[in-house]
């Protein structure tokens, strides 16, 4: 081996070696500090948009927010440890079917991960990377804090980042104080918030907020996790 592919190598490797000890030690920092800042709201500052962000804790998010969320997103949010397997194989399987990357199945730690350190763009690489991630912080963060630095990085609109920035842009009230109806509407929007307009649904949109309210009633996710009795 060249003494220029030896370098190569021993960057590479010294490259590798600090990401296995600098991420998960970012990420046991986020267990007790908020992140300032996600990629994806680095990459929506770069796209020339003015960013509208304020954390709140989970103590001050409506319970029907949190609960029409999870029914939407994740419904085995407190039953798995970080990825839902089932979940993910059928969605490669359907990806393989049709073509182009995977999509749905990500758990709402593989979506915090993909908000908060890598793009957005679908491929198996990225959800290579979503895993490992995933498994990771579900293992330093509580269930709580997990949802919670999610609610506060998701975007709701375009430049509309956390829950409470996204309460007063769409309904002019706060995270604490949102509706069951709102609480549906932010969720069925969450998925494409560019396309989908929380606060002046479209009718599609009204129609999916529509079922997920009366999903939410149904109360078909357990949220033990979130709320112990």
């Amino acid at each position: 081996m060249s003494s220029r592919r030896r370098t190569i190598v021993r960057l590479l490797a010294g490259i590798g070696a600090f990401a296995l000890i600098a991420v998960p030690a970012v990420i046991l920092l986020f267990r007790f500090v908020n992140p300032p800042y996600s990629s994806l709201m680095i990459s929506s500052a770069l796209a020339g948009r003015t960013l509208k962000h304020k954390w709140v804790s989970l103590e001050n998010i409506s319970p029907y927010l949190v609960r029409a969320v999870v029914t939407s997103e994740d419904a085995r949010f407190c039953r798995h440890r970080g990825v839902d397997w089932g979940e993910l194989e059928d969605a490669i399987e359907r990806a393989g079917e049709r073509g182009g990357g995977p999509r749905g199945a990500s758990t709402i730690p593989m979506q915090t991960a993909k908000n908060l350190f890598l793009w957005q763009r679908r491929s198996y690489v990225r959800k290579a990377i979503e895993i490992p991630l995933a498994y990771v912080m579900s293992a330093l963060w509580p269930k709580r804090r997990m949802l919670e630095i999610y609610l506060n990085i998701a975007e709701w609109g375009p430049g509309v980042f956390g829950i409470q920035a996204a309460a007063r842009h769409h309904f002019r009230t706060t995270a604490a104080r949102l509706s069951p109806r709102q609480s549906a509407q932010l969720a069925a929007a969450l998925p494409n918030p560019h396309v989908r307009n929380a606060g002046r649904p479209g009718p599609k949109t009204r129609a999916l907020a529509r079922r997920m309210e009366k999903r939410v009633k149904r109360a078909a996710a357990p949220l033990d996790c979130i709320y112990p009795k």
